[in-house]
């Protein structure tokens, strides 16, 4: 029969295993805590409005850097605090993902004005302080279908649905925008005298920031207050970071359960596909 101090011996070492094993664990949840929180973090699109720059299924790389840090960058808003350290504005043209002004949600929009600046809105077309930005007719854009990117359209605006490289694509009328300093992008403008084409000229506080979606007929932005589904001018403070790159695509067919669908659903083409700098 073993005696009560070779128990108490055996008993040791799986006491400073279990405690390894735990310490091991930790670490490993701090280190992923503070990659998501300090330096990159995932994020998925589950709209259309930055069409044709993003598509629904894209899995972006954030850099969290860029702007400094408030508690929305955080993982888990842990800590919590107001204001934010080594804050930087964002340059105009920028795609940021940020905290909606007043729902518990993340967003991606791009970066139209900065504080100081004034916005107006006229016949679909952006002035900013004073001059309009020189936008160009471009080809239909072509979004290919799949599951979770049908054919959408803003009414009164129909569905245009071409045969092209083998595939059906959604053809969008599209345009390139330029913002002073270079940042040049495509957006889509759906519909002539749409619901937010004309908005009065406003200017833009400090601490706040001027965004649009690039499908502009069908993104919920800075030309809506929140009482109306929109965000209106969001605070510096909600900037969670700056979308860097496309690391994954899924066209909406894939399965979590079904690991052999993930490639099969990949769209090679949209991996790689930077957003950091815009500027020619």
């Amino acid at each position: 029969m073993a005696s009560r101090t070779t128990r108490r011996a055996a008993a040791q070492p799986r006491r400073e295993s279990g405690w390894s094993l735990a310490r091991f664990i930790l670490g490993i949840a701090v280190l992923a805590w503070a990659f998501r929180s300090f330096v990159v973090a995932p994020f998925s699109i589950p709209s259309g409005s930055m069409l044709p720059t993003l598509y629904v299924g894209d899995y972006l790389a954030v850099a969290k850097w860029p702007y400094g840090y408030s508690r929305y960058s955080f993982l888990f808003g842990f800590p919590s605090f107001e204001g934010r350290i080594l804050s930087r504005l964002p340059h105009r043209g920028d795609v940021v993902v940020f905290r909606h002004p007043s729902e518990d949600d993340d967003l991606i929009k791009r970066v139209i004005g900065l504080p100081g600046d004034t916005v107006e809105i006229k016949g679909g077309e952006v002035i900013l302080n004073g001059r309009p930005l020189p936008r160009q007719a471009l080809p239909a854009a072509l979004v290919p279908i799949s599951a979770n990117s049908p054919c959408k359209v803003v009414p009164p605006a129909a569905p245009r649905i071409v045969r092209s490289a083998g595939r059906y694509s959604c053809a969008y009328p599209a345009y390139r925008e330029t913002l002073p300093g270079g940042p040049s992008y495509t957006v889509l403008d759906q519909v002539q005298e749409g619901e937010a084409d004309n908005r009065p000229s406003i200017r833009i506080p400090p601490g706040r920031l001027f965004l649009m979606g690039d499908n502009r007929d069908d993104s919920l932005d800075s030309r809506y207050p929140t009482a109306e589904g929109g965000i209106d001018l969001v605070p510096v403070d909600h900037l969670i970071g700056r979308a860097v790159v496309t690391f994954w695509s899924t066209d909406g067919t894939a399965s979590w359960f079904k690991p052999w669908t993930w490639f099969a659903a990949l769209r090679s083409d949209r991996i790689g596909n930077g957003y950091a700098d815009s500027r020619k």
